[in-house]
Protein backbone atom coordinates (compact mmCIF):
# COMPACT_ATOMS: atom_id res chain seq x y z
CA UNK A 1 0.00 0.00 0.00
CA UNK A 2 1.14 3.54 -0.71
CA UNK A 3 -0.33 7.18 -0.40
CA UNK A 4 -0.48 9.73 -2.77
CA UNK A 5 -2.26 13.93 -3.38
CA UNK A 6 -2.33 16.48 -5.90
CA UNK A 7 0.80 18.60 -3.76
CA UNK A 8 1.59 21.02 -6.74
CA UNK A 9 -0.18 23.50 -9.68
CA UNK A 10 2.93 24.62 -11.85
CA UNK A 11 1.86 27.30 -14.50
CA UNK A 12 4.37 26.58 -17.06
CA UNK A 13 5.78 29.52 -18.80
CA UNK A 14 8.54 29.91 -21.71
CA UNK A 15 11.73 31.47 -19.71
CA UNK A 16 11.75 34.71 -21.25
CA UNK A 17 8.27 35.19 -20.02
CA UNK A 18 8.69 33.47 -16.47
CA UNK A 19 9.38 36.85 -14.96
CA UNK A 20 6.30 38.64 -16.12
CA UNK A 21 4.08 35.65 -16.00
CA UNK A 22 5.15 35.55 -12.31
CA UNK A 23 4.66 39.15 -11.67
CA UNK A 24 0.91 38.80 -13.26
CA UNK A 25 -0.22 35.73 -11.27
CA UNK A 26 1.17 37.37 -8.17
CA UNK A 27 -0.95 40.06 -8.95
CA UNK A 28 -3.74 38.31 -10.33
CA UNK A 29 -4.19 36.14 -6.91
CA UNK A 30 -3.26 38.59 -4.62
CA UNK A 31 -0.14 36.69 -3.28
CA UNK A 32 3.65 37.20 -2.59
CA UNK A 33 6.08 35.51 -5.09
CA UNK A 34 9.31 34.01 -4.54
CA UNK A 35 12.10 32.38 -6.33
CA UNK A 36 13.43 29.01 -4.79
CA UNK A 37 17.08 29.03 -3.56
CA UNK A 38 19.26 26.61 -6.22
CA UNK A 39 15.97 26.04 -8.31
CA UNK A 40 15.41 29.64 -9.78
CA UNK A 41 13.24 28.10 -12.58
CA UNK A 42 10.20 28.08 -9.89
CA UNK A 43 8.77 31.30 -8.37
CA UNK A 44 6.45 30.24 -5.61
CA UNK A 45 2.69 32.10 -5.51
CA UNK A 46 3.11 31.53 -1.44
CA UNK A 47 -0.64 30.29 -0.56
CA UNK A 48 -2.05 31.18 -3.75
CA UNK A 49 -4.52 28.02 -3.49
CA UNK A 50 -4.45 26.64 0.05
CA UNK A 51 -3.25 23.09 0.13
CA UNK A 52 -1.55 23.06 -2.97
CA UNK A 53 1.85 24.63 -3.72
CA UNK A 54 1.27 27.18 -6.29
CA UNK A 55 4.36 28.32 -8.52
CA UNK A 56 5.37 29.61 -12.10
CA UNK A 57 7.79 27.26 -13.65
CA UNK A 58 10.23 28.48 -16.40
CA UNK A 59 10.39 25.82 -19.39
CA UNK A 60 11.95 25.43 -22.81
CA UNK A 61 8.44 24.47 -24.37
CA UNK A 62 5.34 25.47 -24.87
CA UNK A 63 3.00 27.34 -21.83
CA UNK A 64 0.52 24.97 -19.71
CA UNK A 65 -0.46 23.98 -16.51
CA UNK A 66 0.29 20.64 -14.80
CA UNK A 67 0.23 19.23 -11.50
CA UNK A 68 2.43 17.47 -9.54
CA UNK A 69 1.41 14.35 -7.31
CA UNK A 70 3.58 13.72 -4.18
CA UNK A 71 3.91 10.16 -3.21
CA UNK A 72 5.34 8.42 -0.34
CA UNK A 73 6.52 5.22 -2.97
CA UNK A 74 7.50 6.85 -6.37
CA UNK A 75 7.02 3.23 -8.02
CA UNK A 76 3.97 2.16 -6.78
CA UNK A 77 2.42 5.87 -7.63
CA UNK A 78 3.88 5.59 -10.74
CA UNK A 79 2.62 2.04 -11.84
CA UNK A 80 -0.64 3.21 -10.94
CA UNK A 81 -0.69 6.00 -13.51
CA UNK A 82 0.80 3.94 -16.02
CA UNK A 83 -2.19 1.01 -15.71
CA UNK A 84 -4.46 4.21 -15.37
CA UNK A 85 -3.22 4.80 -19.42
CA UNK A 86 -0.61 7.82 -18.47
CA UNK A 87 2.55 7.20 -20.61
CA UNK A 88 6.08 7.87 -19.22
CA UNK A 89 8.00 10.94 -20.42
CA UNK A 90 10.95 11.37 -18.41
CA UNK A 91 12.84 10.94 -15.38
CA UNK A 92 14.20 13.86 -13.50
CA UNK A 93 15.95 13.32 -10.41
CA UNK A 94 13.46 11.27 -8.30
CA UNK A 95 10.62 12.45 -10.50
CA UNK A 96 8.82 10.84 -12.88
CA UNK A 97 7.11 12.75 -15.58
CA UNK A 98 3.67 11.35 -17.16
CA UNK A 99 1.78 12.31 -20.11
CA UNK A 100 -2.30 11.43 -18.97
CA UNK A 101 -4.96 10.25 -21.19
CA UNK A 102 -5.89 14.10 -23.09
CA UNK A 103 -1.95 14.85 -22.88
CA UNK A 104 -1.88 16.78 -19.85
CA UNK A 105 1.79 16.73 -18.09
CA UNK A 106 1.64 15.15 -14.52
CA UNK A 107 4.32 14.38 -12.18
CA UNK A 108 5.04 12.01 -9.92
CA UNK A 109 7.55 12.98 -7.10
CA UNK A 110 8.52 12.34 -3.69
CA UNK A 111 6.61 13.86 -0.27
CA UNK A 112 7.81 17.00 0.53
CA UNK A 113 4.13 18.66 2.62
CA UNK A 114 4.70 17.98 6.50
CA UNK A 115 4.26 14.87 7.09
CA UNK A 116 0.92 15.09 9.53
CA UNK A 117 -0.45 17.94 6.57
CA UNK A 118 0.53 14.45 3.97
CA UNK A 119 -1.10 11.75 6.63
CA UNK A 120 -4.28 13.66 6.88
CA UNK A 121 -4.48 14.66 2.83
CA UNK A 122 -3.21 11.45 1.18
CA UNK A 123 -5.32 8.85 -0.42
CA UNK A 124 -4.20 5.25 0.05
CA UNK A 125 -3.76 3.06 -2.80
CA UNK A 126 -3.60 -1.06 -2.88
Amino acid sequence: MHRSRVSTLLIDVPQEQASRAAEFWSAALGTPARTVAGEEQFTVLHEALPGLVTAVQAVDDAPRYHLDIETDDIEAETARLLALGATEESTWLECRTLRAPGGHLVCVIPVHSEADFFAAHARTWP
